[in-house]
């Protein structure tokens, strides 16, 4: 395993979609999804999010895990065991599962059958995992000594978003090919962009473009 600080994670420079983790979602289970960029482009897709020290530092940026606990961890799951590249996996078949399922709940469509099911199958995993707090209001916590704790932690704060009051608020952002998905908490409910300074500076880009183009 590297030297590298587990908390530190990837500087951005410039566009948020060239960034090794943008935080644009407004909740983990969307940032988690926006972990690839561009993708509804097949010419520019890229994962930004790669191998197990990459997913630790990501996790606790998005407040999923403690930097003690991610460096824990990771010495648990070593970076090049078997062990750690299934979970790894299992995190890029969750997120493929959740794409699908989330642009549904956008379109206002009926989810598909197949990437139901396969949440349905995480999330009975993940409760099994579980351990049910003795507390109010009850609330189920993912253990994360390992890797694929990662998973279920996810896979239950899916399950809250999906369930939750806020899941009416689920956008897409509307740049060609981007794909993100974000929580529109403006108070007009008509937020459009993943990032105003991104595709929303890219749409007012080409919307000045056509306009000189028609004088």
């Amino acid at each position: 395993m590297s030297k590298q600080p587990v908390l530190s994670a990837p500087t951005a420079s410039g566009s948020p979609h060239d960034s090794g983790a943008s935080f644009v979602g407004g909740h983990p289970v969307l940032d988690f999804a926006n972990t690839v960029a561009w993708r509804l482009d097949p010419a520019r897709i890229a994962d930004r999010v790669q191998g197990a020290e990459a997913w630790a530092r990501w996790a606790v940026a998005a407040g999923l895990l403690t930097a003690d606990r991610a460096e824990a961890l990771l010495r648990t799951d070593r970076v090049d065991s078997v062990p750690g590249e299934a979970a790894i996996a299992a995190l890029r078949d969750l997120r493929a599962t959740l794409w699908p399922v989330l642009d549904a709940l956008v379109d206002n469509e009926e989810p598909p059958a197949g990437e139901w099911e396969a949440l349905r199958g995480v999330l009975v995993l993940a409760r099994e995992d579980a351990a049910l707090l003795p507390a109010f209001p009850l609330r189920w916590q993912s253990g994360t000594d390992r890797l694929d704790g990662l998973r279920h932690a996810l896979a239950l704060r899916a399950e809250d978003l999906l369930s939750g009051d806020g899941v009416d608020r689920v956008r897409r952002c509307e740049g060609p090919g981007c794909g993100w998905f974000f929580l529109d908490r403006s108070r007009s409910g008509t937020r459009r962009w993943c990032s105003s300074q991104d595709c929303g500076n890219r749409d007012r880009a080409r919307r000045h473009y056509s306009r000189s183009r028609q004088h």
